[in-house]
C-alpha cells in the first residue's frame, strides 16, 4: 500500500496550491487527476491567457450561504501574493479591465509555474488515474486505479460541474455526502441566459450584436458587455447577473448608459425631422438593433411625426427593457458551479471539515463563487494555501 501524509485530489487550481503549500512543510504529498495533464481549466481561461486574479478582490464579490466565510483564506493569501509570486517567476502580465489581470502571452505560464514549485516541493502527481471510495479509519484509506492509498489527510479539489466536455463531474459533492456533509443546491453560475421561443424568435437577427449595458436583477448591477445570441444572451454583464438570476425572475436592461434618449430624440427631431426614427437612433444603438427597438414600440413615419410621449416610448424601451429568461445555457457553457459543499460543515481558517478531521474541501467544490474575472482563481489560490498550511 502506498502510504502518504496528504493525498490530493483534483489538480486544477486549488489542488496544485495546495499541494505546494503542504509539501513546503515537510509533508509527501500525492496529487490524483483523471485528466491527461495538470491545470487544464487554468490552460483554457481567459481566452488562453488565463485571467489569474484580479486586483478588487473584496469579500462581498463572492456568493455563499455564508457570506464572510471566504475573508479568512482571502485576507491571509490575498491576490497580491498571488500577484507577487507572479512577478517573482519572470511572468508577464496586464490589467484588462475592471482589475482583471492576465498573462501578456499564455496561460501554460501559469501551469509551468506551479509545475515548477511541486517539483522543488518533492509533490508526487498520478495523472489518468481514479478514485473510486473513500474511507476513513483513523487515516483514510482511498482505492485509486493504481491501488491502495493510506494517508493522514486528504483534500478534495475536484471543482465543479462547470465545463463538463474536459470530464469535470459532481464528484467531490459525492464524496462530500459520503462522508456525511451537508451540500447547499448547486446551478450553473456565470453562464449565459436563454429565452422561450416566443421572446427568442423577434431577436434572432440580433445575433452577434454587443453593447455596452447595464442588466439589473433586483438590487444587483453590473455594467459590461451584451451580447446577443440565437437563444438569448451573454456578454460579461449577464455572465455576472447569471450568479444572481432565479428562474421566474425579471431582469432590467439599459441598453444605453451614457445617453439620455429621450432628450437626444427630441433634440434631433429639430434638425433630423425628415429621417425615420430608427435611423437617428443608429446614432446611439447598432442599426439592427436600432429597427428592433422601433419595431417594438410599434412606431410609424419619421422623426418628426413622433410626439414626445412616443419619444418617450422608444427611449423606455432603451433603458428600461424588461425580460424573463426562461433558463440558461447549463453547465455546458457554465464558467462555474453554485452551491456546494455546506460552508457551515467546514472551518473558515483551514477548510476542514468540522465532523472529519483531516477532510478538507477548497476551490470550486464549496459553496463560494466570485464574479467573473479572476475572483474563482482567487478563491482556489487562496483556499489551497489555507488548507496547505495544516493539511
Amino acid at each position: 500500500m502506498n502510504r502518504f501524509n496528504v493525498v490530493i485530489l483534483g489538480a486544477g487550481a486549488a489542488g496544485m496550491m495546495c499541494a505546494i503549500e503542504a509539501a513546503r512543510r515537510g509533508r509527501r504529498v500525492l496529487l490524483i487527476d483523471h485528466a491527461r495533464s495538470v491545470g487544464e481549466k487554468i490552460r483554457i481561461s481567459g481566452g488562453g491567457r488565463c485571467n489569474f486574479t484580479n486586483l478588487e478582490i473584496e469579500g462581498d464579490r463572492f456568493l455563499s450561504n455564508n457570506h464572510r466565510f471566504a475573508l479568512s483564506a482571502l485576507s491571509r493569501y490575498s491576490q497580491w501574493d498571488f500577484i507577487e509570486m507572479v512577478a517573482r517567476h519572470g511572468i508577464s502580465y496586464h490589467e484588462k479591465t475592471l482589475g482583471q489581470l492576465f498573462c501578456d502571452t499564455s496561460a501554460r505560464e501559469i501551469i509551468a509555474m506551479l509545475g515548477q514549485k511541486m517539483q522543488q516541493a518533492g509533490v508526487e502527481i498520478w495523472l489518468e488515474t481514479s478514485l473510486s471510495t473513500a474511507r476513513n479509519h483513523d487515516r483514510f484509506v482511498l482505492q485509486t486505479s493504481r491501488g491502495l492509498v493510506e494517508s493522514d489527510s486528504f483534500v478534495v479539489a475536484t471543482g465543479g460541474k462547470s465545463i463538463p466536455k474536459m470530464g469535470a463531474t459532481d464528484f467531490g459533492c459525492q464524496l462530500a455526502s459520503s462522508f456525511g456533509l451537508p451540500l447547499v443546491t448547486t446551478r450553473p453560475g456565470l453562464v449565459p441566459l436563454t429565452f422561450a421561443p416566443a421572446d427568442r424568435e423577434p431577436m434572432a437577427a440580433l445575433a452577434g450584436i454587443s453593447v455596452d449595458a447595464i442588466v439589473g436583477c433586483g438590487n444587483i448591477q453590473f455594467r459590461e458587455g451584451l451580447l446577443f445570441t440565437h437563444r438569448g444572451l451573454s456578454g460579461p454583464s449577464i455572465l455576472q447577473i447569471s450568479s444572481y438570476w432565479r428562474e421566474g425572475d425579471v431582469l432590467a436592461v439599459n441598453l444605453c448608459p451614457d445617453e439620455d434618449v429621450h432628450t437626444f430624440l427630441k433634440d434631433q427631431r429639430q434638425s433630423r425631422g425628415k429621417q425615420a426614427v430608427q435611423t437617428v437612433l443608429g446614432d446611439l444603438l447598432p442599426r439592427k438593433l436600432a429597427d428592433a427597438v422601433v419595431h417594438d414600440c410599434q412606431l410609424s413615419g419619421n422623426l418628426a411625426d413622433q410626439p414626445d410621449k412616443q419619444l418617450q416610448r422608444v427611449a423606455e424601451r432603451v433603458h428600461n427593457w424588461v425580460i424573463c429568461p426562461l433558463g440558461s445555457e447549463g453547465y455546458r457553457t457554465a464558467e462555474v458551479m453554485l452551491g456546494g459543499v455546506d460552508t457551515d460543515a467546514l472551518h473558515a481558517r483551514t477548510l476542514e471539515a468540522r465532523a472529519v478531521p483531516g477532510l478538507y474541501f477548497i476551490g470550486e467544490v464549496v459553496d463560494v463563487t466570485g464574479w467573473l474575472g479572476g475572483y474563482n482563481f482567487q478563491w482556489a489560490w487562496s483556499s489551497g494555501w489555507a488548507a496547505g498550511q495544516v493539511a
